[in-house]
């Protein structure tokens, strides 16, 4: 998911009660439910679309979670001890609990990640495997009403001095997990029928991905394709459906693409990355790579590879 919705989801957390628990624990949840992705550093080093195959991989995987917590665990502890030379009135740390806090936070980052269909790698680095949830867009504007409005509620109640401030907050990640829950229902329910819809129009082994549009929590884009052929639809209550099963060549099985990823390490990147890859090959030889699921003109130059002629 998006920062703001990590944000929000670590602040509740706090606000739910466990901001109680020691001093530091509302900065060391908000930091850690943000903290896997230190990996957008990668923009830093790496070209083009080469980030394709970095994010969401290594500081997500097991590894990042049991040191990642540690880190900024000894870092909170330093700032406290730090910020005593000045404030020794300052409220007292409990080292266990905000050990625990910050394992909580940093958990609930990759959980949150795995709920969309840009997917999470939660085994890097000892399997390359993507793990995809398609239940929640990755920008989700009901979440960030829903959270941002309890996290207010709760802290304004707090200010105020009045009961039931963390039965607020309690009450939204509640709320907010039934909702997660019920969209990865009707995702399970649209990529089941459409599924069975494609295999009776003649289309073998298809894979279905239900992405959730940005707003109509209630509707799903559909993203379809086999071994050859690749096509889209929709699914939902409101939506006007076009017929499933007439597919247009992907070629991502072409074998000129793996002898240009040879050489070229977008290519390589991109490969790695992409779910459903479609491959256009120019008459001047020249490679052009979209993955079905991105293919929006306002977000697809961060995932489009274009290779010159020749490479």
């Amino acid at each position: 998911m998006d920062n703001l919705t990590d944000s929000l989801v670590g602040a509740l957390l706090g606000q739910a009660g466990l901001k109680r628990k020691t001093a530091l624990a509302m900065p060391t949840l908000i930091i850690a439910a943000n903290l896997p992705d230190i990996d957008a550093a990668c923009f830093f080093w790496l070209d083009g679309a080469e980030h394709l195959g970095f994010r969401r991989g290594i500081t997500h995987g097991p590894l990042a979670m049991l040191v990642l917590p540690l880190i900024l665990w000894a870092a909170m502890l330093g700032w406290d001890r730090w910020r005593r030379r000045t404030r020794p009135d300052r409220p007292p740390v409990n080292a266990s609990w905000l050990l625990a806090l910050a394992y909580i936070g940093t958990l609930s980052h990759p959980a949150l990640d795995w709920l969309n269909v840009y997917g999470v790698r939660l085994l890097e680095p000892f399997s390359g495997q993507w793990f995809y949830g398609d239940s929640i867009f990755i920008i989700d504007l009901w979440l960030w009403i829903g959270l941002g409005g309890a996290l207010w509620s709760s802290l304004r109640a707090e200010r105020r001095g009045r009961p039931g401030w963390t039965r607020t907050a309690a009450v939204a990640v509640v709320a907010a997990s039934t909702y997660v829950f019920a969209n990865g229902l009707f995702t399970g329910l649209a990529e089941s029928r459409v599924a069975a819809e494609l295999q009776a129009a003649g289309v073998r082994n298809p894979l279905v991905v239900a992405s959730p549009p940005p707003v109509a929590f209630w509707q799903r884009d559909i993203f379809w394709r086999n071994a050859v052929s690749y096509g889209d639809t929709s699914f939902g209550p409101f939506v006007n459906r076009g017929p499933v099963g007439t597919g247009r060549p992907h070629n991502a099985a072409d074998p000129r693409i793996q002898m240009v990823a040879a050489t070229n390490s977008e290519v390589r990147a991109f490969l790695l990355w992409s779910r459903m890859p479609i491959a256009v090959f120019a008459p001047d030889g020249s490679l052009t790579l979209t993955d079905q699921r991105f293919r929006d003109p306002r977000a697809a130059d961060r995932f489009t590879v274009v290779t010159k002629p020749g490479e």
